[in-house]
């Protein structure tokens, strides 16, 4: 098969893609449900259309982007990503794995590729915890490890809830149609970046994901006592910020405390009410994401995050509520789909490294639908989220090739005697 990536094509479409922005050029931040989200959805979905292949929605908003098999009674073997972007992000996270996704697929029909399973790209609906406070929605949803009932209970900072926003940006329908039946993907594969500096270090071109670190998430309200900051005097103050600060720090210090260096915690959203500098804080907020590789350790550091917060809640004399958002398990990816992304990469002469992420991704939760993997390619210094994020076009090239190379061989390993199984 003369398998050929049209490297150049793949890049203006990311440069095209980019532009869909509330911010100029090069940061990029797509919201989910926002217009320009919706212009970006629109883009790849004629870029899916002009190639023939047959694209649906689902009720939050999961595109579906299908080349049918010969053999299209059998499950599918799919592949995507997403395409919202975080405040402020820059242009490769997610996008690679979509119009990767979409290069690998027009490369297999110039190659004259006739696939037994069908082929199909899947755009997820917001990846990012931006406007809900939570990761992976579409892909939570389509594993039915997310209930409907989270339509009205997730809600937005600008007040509408998952349901209401949905709805105003043309998705309906009830959640309970998202969950795929489990017999819906035979294989799936995601395309990223690494969003980390090990390949770059080692100068590996690839990474075949062997597992995929999975995250809990905390908020934390911390209600203290306000005052004018000249009239109440140090002894007798109940700062609540203080007492957020301290969180924050016993974050880090039981991240630290496992010795693991899969192990991490953040803090990364901090909110001071009133926020006045002539005002004793009354109020504080926190967001806390821990994440690990191993659940039993990540699961320890979240309870030695918990008993910190009581002792500073008895220490400071303020009220300190927690909320555990989420507590996902981490994935071991399938082993049948490793196995294929290595064989790949040995028949196209491409070294590759065995790794795990370290980030958490919708593969996650497809990895509860079907056997999963995920293929990583470097990006410059590991940076990711910022504006200065980039991965050379040869590399995603690279991705592609090897992306087209699994499906065509996911697809075609079916016989007569597996057929309907």
């Amino acid at each position: 098969m003369n398998l050929q990536i049209d490297a150049i094509r793949l890049q203006r479409e990311l440069d095209e893609l980019a532009a869909f922005s509330e911010v100029l050029s090069p940061a990029v931040t797509r919201v989910v449900f926002t217009d320009h989200d919706l212009q970006g959805r629109a883009y790849v979905k004629r870029l899916c259309e002009e190639v023939g292949l047959k694209v649906r929605e689902d009720a939050v908003g999961n595109t579906f982007a299908r080349w049918a098999g010969a053999a299209p009674e059998l499950p599918a073997v799919g592949t995507g990503s997403h395409i919202d972007a975080i405040p402020n992000a820059g242009m490769y996270d997610g996008t690679v794995g979509v119009l990767g996704g979409l290069e690998a697929i027009r490369a297999l029909q110039r190659a004259g590729y006739q696939p037994l399973r069908s082929l199909e790209l899947l755009l997820f609906t917001s990846e990012e915890p931006t406007r809900f406070g939570i990761g992976c929605l579409g892909s939570r949803l389509l594993s039915g490890l997310l209930d409907a009932a989270a339509g009205d209970r997730l809600k937005g900072r600008d007040g509408l809830t998952l349901n209401q926003a949905r709805e105003q940006a043309g998705f309906a329908g009830s959640l309970d149609s998202v969950a795929l039946d489990r017999d819906y993907y035979s294989a799936f594969l995601e395309l990223h970046i690494e969003q980390g500096p090990l390949l770059e270090q080692r100068g590996v071109g690839l990474g075949v994901v062997t597992a995929i670190a999975a995250p809990a998430s905390l908020r934390v309200t911390i209600e203290g006592v306000g005052g004018h900051a000249g009239a109440v005097l140090m002894p007798g103050r109940r700062d609540a910020f203080l007492a957020g600060a301290e969180v924050a720090l016993a974050v880090e210090a039981a991240a630290k405390s496992t010795g693991a260096v899969d192990t991490v915690g953040t803090t990364g959203v901090c909110n001071v009410f009133p926020g006045a500098v002539n005002s004793v804080p009354s109020g504080c907020y926190l967001e806390i994401d821990v994440r690990d590789i191993d659940q039993v350790r990540r699961d320890a550091v979240l309870d030695r995050i918990l008993a910190a917060a009581r002792e500073i809640e008895e220490k400071r004399k303020v009220f300190i509520r927690t909320e555990l958002i989420n507590a996902d398990s981490p994935a071991e990816c399938g082993p049948q789909v490793v196995a294929a992304l290595e064989e790949s990469c040995k028949q196209s002469g491409y070294a590759y490294d065995r790794m795990i992420s370290r980030a958490y991704h919708d593969s996650l939760f497809m990895s509860r639908v079907a056997p999963t993997a995920m293929l990583f390619i470097p990006c410059r210094g590991g940076v990711s989220h910022r504006p200065d994020e980039f991965a050379s076009t040869e590399d995603i090239a690279r991705g592609a090739h090897v992306l087209a190379l699994t499906m065509a061989a996911l697809a075609g390993k079916i016989n007569s005697e597996t057929r309907g199984a």
